[in-house]
């Protein structure tokens, strides 16, 4: 077993013509399965044994469980018996045939005879002994389980379950319940109930006395709300419960019983109608009245029908706009015009009298995307391995914030294999600099002996051998000694905050106006001046890109030379921290990347030391080294999206003629880890985009970037802007709420207008910073989906359902574009023209499946006016297009595109005589063809700046000759060259008494300029989209910290795979999703009128999270608490069930803070349970 370590020398596989291993059959009293009937196999036949109405009420509980087990993948192979003796204490199956009194036949070899099959039974519920441990000896197998078929009427058994994620997830709590009501005494009685848990305990266990107080009382809502009292006190958890969330587990196990009252009192209802036509003359009760509002209750997303998904996309026609080309180059995009301009200026005019058809514009699919659909795509760790190709497997510390005394390898050395191991000593005698970091080089590729380990993982050294197993063996095997610590580490942002733990010199404020004075002032003769304060946080995402990182490095020339292979973002960081860590001359470093299976900034920065690893192991073995990380080594390691606290106060003033916002205050931190790496530039582009779309007259933002013992975060899709923005969200529905006005008008009546300035000193409009489309982006969803006909819907179906609530948000975003680094914005790029009419390109981007390759062959396919066919570009290298930035900020089709333009313009210059000459219907192939056989060059390097008075941003003093006339701070400089805008509208549905969501429909409008390809900017807008629901729902990333004081050693990251961190699937996706590019929106500052399109669309995945927001908030006024409350990002399940608050959370967070009491000294203390109830916050690492 790989994360276990486990190894097993033998496995079984037994043949399916043993039928008693594999059939599923029924007997007058049983369902008999096999038990080596795999999931899918029992799952199907259930199904047809309820539509061919055998038992229905025995197979329909199994098979709705079953659909819900693992994948259809793991289901085709994984059989019951297996789920059983594994004995996983949170398996969906396990309780489920435990309450419906299921047997286990085991069976084994007579002793004394061979021939001789000895059986026993066991019940279900008495198989498991404790964690993960069984009945069943060594000699024994389970044969087949048998499970009691259901009366006909009056007995019920239903399924329950709460996941992360709905779809592909273990349970964080599941149960099985069943029970068989009697008539007696003029009512219905219950004559047995049983009651089974997954996730309550180290086993499957049942709830007798639960079960014991329940039997032989009338079924009713009384009995069953007495029950839960029992069942909180024979289930209680500790708040430090393995797995942690007690207070969400043991609402979701008393939840879960009111919700199976619920479900057999309707089913009772229709049973009655049944009974009286079978016993004429006999009366039938009736069952227990079920108020209508109560009714959702018994909704139960296990037995529901799998939701489908449908949509549209829609994108104006195609068409070539012309962009910053025409203002560089002035190259005119009208295919019609064949003259050029002689004249000699820099700006030539230069038509393509070679276009017979554009290229630009159209809705062309991924170049890659046949050999993506197909397999046949070629990743790093596909490339065939050269001969004597080691394998790498890095060393790592399981400890942090000690030192590190000694590193024995000599059991490492031991293993079959394993060819050498090498650390810092090593890397010492090459020379190499063992420093690393993209701004501050304060990380270390291998912690020297004696040096402090800053983080759980931290690599200590690298061994290299024959196989994989055998280089992770030896790993395991190198003895690590480690000193003591005399501090406790600094985990979490409020570890840093209370120790002063900061990356000071990156500390950077944003202010305009008079914040101090304007938050002072509590009265204006305008009307009410109204100041809310609080605070809002933002969880870590994981990156979960397809490829991990992986490199292969090759050394020739005896060594003096490396060629790179790898899964990176950053080739040029790459190439130049693997020659300084090998002491190679970065001339004689090639990094070469074909693609990635997918980056999203988690391999700008972090990719890099694993690259580094893997050369200096090469250099030193004289081999070639392939280094691959498992996805769980590279979960722990590289870092995710930071983490974000942010304290606020924040005013308006209300008037008669509406709210007008007045003053925003905010103090952001975000967690960086044990390095510094990007953390400061992620900061700053959250204090640039934390006004997101709205004027505030005064404004102030301070960014803090805490200093950690969690690995060294960095970029990730959105680069802070989503965290900044985020809280600006969160004010807005603050203060909607204290203002006592509609979030939505609040913010469609702030929003920036023509003229208006930021706080960093950008006037919004035309010249600036582009047009400014977004309120009339907001005013067209407004009102083609007719808002205030969904609020009142949605106002009804809350008011008519108790226990399933909807919300609905609208949500602008901007998103500005560059580096806010000047030196970044720019781009090279290689183009060579074959006389065969054919086109090379090279340039400085990567592609990681975002179109960035597709789109630049567009553009220079619509320059050279030839199909798109005939332009390719091979790889991204290093010895081709040098110097080269990340493919990062969404600048990459802004900066390459243009790149290209410049060279393909270069080669159309020289290419001028010879075209004239031949004429209009000349071919490509012809010209070039012509042009070798003058000599005339037909390849050409490209380079692109942006302009730099549209990118840059300081941070420094005033200098003394600031205008007092100019806009304030933009002095500064603009850090964007213009905004890419969008707004998107999301409707939700949640079960209060679970914390599920649905996402019901979502609409995306984005403005993305003239789309160079609408399908793959449509595609980046889904993607993009999905991804930040994910961040705002599903995706927690947990590490050991004082909240998790149940996960060890501290610092240690929990979620490092995909049991336990979960990205979004199939059945999140909105059940209505409508993707729109506005029309005739020009962007004259980029190629070919385009914007980028990678990173803004991210943010309006957080219109999700709103719009659970809103639900809670309905589910909460149902419990007349319609105050204030903090929801923190992101709205798990478990945040979603306990911040509604209703009586059953508000008892077991109660109950769970009386167990930590009663443990305590001061067991004195008094309970106020509302304002426990108020107070409380479901943990997080943040």
């Amino acid at each position: 077993m790989k994360f276990k370590n486990a190894p097993y020398s033998r496995l079984i596989q037994p043949s399916e013509s043993i039928s008693n291993l594999y059939d599923v059959t029924t007997t007058p009293t049983h369902l008999e399965i096999g038990a080596c009937t795999s999931l899918s196999t029992l799952q199907h036949k259930c199904d047809t044994l309820s539509k061919d109405g055998v038992s229905p009420r025995t197979v329909n509980p199994l098979h709705d469980m079953l659909r819900w087990f693992a994948s259809t993948q793991i289901r085709n192979v994984a059989c019951l018996g297996g789920n059983l003796v594994t004995a996983s204490p949170i398996s969906d199956m396990n309780p489920m045939l435990a309450c419906m009194n299921a047997i286990l036949i085991i069976s084994s070899l007579s002793d004394t005879d061979d021939n001789t099959v000895i059986r026993r039974t066991v019940p279900v519920s008495d198989f498991f002994l404790g964690y993960r441990k069984v009945n069943l000896q060594k000699n024994e197998l389970v044969e087949k389980i048998e499970v009691p078929l259901l009366q006909e009427t009056l007995e019920y058994a239903m399924p329950f379950k709460q996941a992360r994620r709905r779809e592909d997830d273990i349970s964080i709590v599941t149960a099985g319940m069943r029970t068989l009501l009697i008539i007696k005494d003029g009512g219905f009685i219950v004559e047995n109930i049983s009651i089974s848990f997954g996730g309550m305990a180290p086993t499957t266990i049942l709830a007798t006395k639960t079960a014991e107080f329940i039997t032989g009382k009338p079924f009713n809502e009384t009995t069953f709300e007495n029950a839960q009292k029992v069942l909180k006190s024979e289930i209680a958890l500790p708040e430090n419960v393995p797995g942690g969330q007690a207070e969400y587990r043991m609402t979701l196990a008393c939840s879960f019983l009111y919700k199976f009252f619920l479900g057999v009192a309707l089913e009772l209802k229709k049973d009655t109608a049944v009974l009286q036509g079978k016993m004429p003359g006999v009366e039938i009760p009736e069952a227990p009245i079920i108020e209508e509002d109560e009714v959702s209750g018994a909704a139960n997303f296990v037995s529901a029908k799998k939701p489908t998904s449908r949509g549209t996309q829609k994108y104006p026609a195609p068409k070539v706009a012309e962009g910053l080309e025409k203002e560089l180059y002035d190259i005119k995009s009208d295919i019609k015009s064949v003259s050029i301009s002689e004249d000699g200026s820099k700006k030539q005019r230069l038509t393509m009298p070679l276009a017979k058809m554009n290229a630009v514009g159209k809705a062309t699919p991924h170049m890659s995307a046949p050999l993506h659909c197909t397999g046949e795509a070629l990743y790093t760790d596909d490339i065939p391995l050269p001969s004597r190709t080691l394998q790498g497997s890095l060393i790592h510390a399981t400890q942090c914030n000690v030192t590190l005394e000694n590193i024995d390898v000599s059991s490492g050395l031991e293993i079959p294999g394993v060819i050498s191991i090498y650390t810092y000593s090593d890397l010492a005698d090459i020379g190499g600099d063992n420093t690393l970091g993209p701004i501050k080089h304060d990380e270390v590729l291998f912690v020297p002996i004696g040096e402090k380990i800053v983080t759980v993982g931290q690599v200590l050294g690298i061994v290299v051998a024959e196989t994989l197993e055998s280089a992770e063996a030896g790993a395991r095997a190198v003895k690590v000694t480690y000193g003591t610590s005399e501090s406790k580490p600094i985990i979490s942002i409020e570890d840093a905050i209370q120790a002063g733990s900061f990356y000071d010199f990156a500390s950077h404020v944003i202010e305009k106006g008079d914040v101090e004075s304007v938050l002072k002032n509590k009265v204006s003769e305008e009307g009410q001046v109204v100041t809310v304060s609080g605070s809002f946080r933002s969880g870590q995402q994981e990156h979960f890109y397809l490829e991990t990182n992986c490199t292969l490095a090759i050394p020739s020339e005896s060594d003096t030379n490396l060629t790179i292979y790898c899964s990176t973002q950053a080739a040029n960081k790459t190439q130049m921290f693997c020659a300084s860590t090998t002491n190679t001359p970065a001339s004689k470093v090639v990094v070469r990347m074909k693609r990635m299976g997918g980056g999203f900034g988690g391999k700008e920065t972090r990719s890099v030391f694993i690259s580094c690893a893997a050369a200096v192991a090469a250099k030193l073995s004289s081999r070639p080294v392939r280094v691959t990380l498992g996805r769980d080594v590279d979960m722990s390691i590289t870092g995710a999206r930071h983490s974000f606290v942010t304290n606020y106060s924040a005013s308006a003033l209300v008037t008669s003629e509406g709210v007008k916002l007045l003053a925003l205050d905010v103090k952001l931190y975000n967690n960086g880890g044990c390095g510094f790496d990007l953390s400061g530039p992620v900061m700053d582009r959250a204090l640039f985009h934390v006004d997101n779309c709205y004027f505030w007259p005064n404004f102030r933002a301070a960014g803090h970037v805490c200093k950690t013992a969690q690995p060294v975060h960095t970029a990730f899709r959105g680069f802070g802007g989503p965290q900044g923005m985020a809280v600006t969200e969160h004010v807005i529905d603050h203060l909607a709420l204290a203002c006592n006005v509609p979030g939505d008008s609040l913010r469609r009546n702030n929003m920036y207008k023509v003229g208006d300035h930021t706080p960093f000193g950008m006037v919004m409009g035309e010249s600036c910073s582009g047009k400014w489309n977004i309120p009339t982006m907001w005013d067209r969803l407004y009102q083609e989906l007719d808002f205030p006909s969904r609020h009142a819907a949605i106002d009804e179906f809350n008011s008519k359902n108790k226990w399933t609530k909807r919300g609905v948000s609208l949500t602008p975003t901007k998103f500005g574009i560059a580096f806010t680094s000047r030196f970044m914005n720019q781009g090279g790029a290689l183009v060579h023209l074959y006389t065969d009419g054919t086109i090379l390109i090279s340039h400085g981007g990567t592609e990681m499946g975002q179109g960035l390759h597709t789109k630049v062959c567009q553009v220079a396919a619509q320059a050279f006016g030839v199909p798109l066919e005939s332009v390719y570009i091979n790889d991204t290298s290093t010895d081709k297009v040098a110097n080269t930035q990340p493919t990062a900020a969404s600048m990459s089709t802004d900066m390459y595109g243009m790149a290209t333009l410049d060279a393909c313009k270069k080669i159309l210059d020289r290419l001028k005589p010879i075209r004239e000459r031949l004429g209009n219907q000349a071919s490509l192939r012809e010209i070039a063809n012509a042009a070798f056989f003058e000599r005339i060059e037909l390849s050409a390097t490209g380079f692109f700046a942006l302009d730099e008075s549209r990118c840059g941003y300081d941070f420094g003093p005033p200098p003394d000759d600031v205008s007092s006339d100019a806009p304030e701070n933009q002095w500064r400089g603009n850090p964007f060259n213009y905004f890419t805008q969008g707004v998107v509208s999301c409707e939700v549905e949640i079960e209060v008494l679970t914390g599920n969501h649905r996402i019901l429909r979502s609409d995306i409008l984005v403005d993305v300029g003239s789309s160079i390809n609408p399908v793959i900017d449509i595609g980046q807008i889904e993607g993009a989209f999905i991804q930040g629901v994910g961040w705002c729902t599903l995706e927690e990333v947990i590490y050991a910290d004082d909240d998790h004081t149940w996960i060890r050693p501290a610092g240690k990251v929990f979620t490092s795979g995909p049991g336990t961190y979960k990205i979004p699937a199939f059945n999140d996706v909105p059940e209505e999703f409508n993707v729109s590019l506005m029309e005739d929106v020009d962007n004259p500052v980029a190629v070919h009128s385009s914007k980028a399109v990678g990173e803004p669309p991210f943010f309006l995945g957080c219109s999700v999270f709103f719009a659970i927001k809103e639900a809670v908030r309905a589910a909460r006024s149902e419990n007349h608490n319609d105050s204030y409350f903090e929801m923190r990002l992101p709205a798990t399940s478990e945040r979603v069930r306990m911040m509604c608050a209703d009586k059953i959370a508000a008892e077991n967070i109660v109950a769970v803070r009386k167990n930590v009491q009663d443990e305590s000294s001061e067991a004195a203390a008094i309970l106020d349970t509302t304002q426990l109830v108020s107070a409380f916050q479901p943990k997080g690492s943040y």
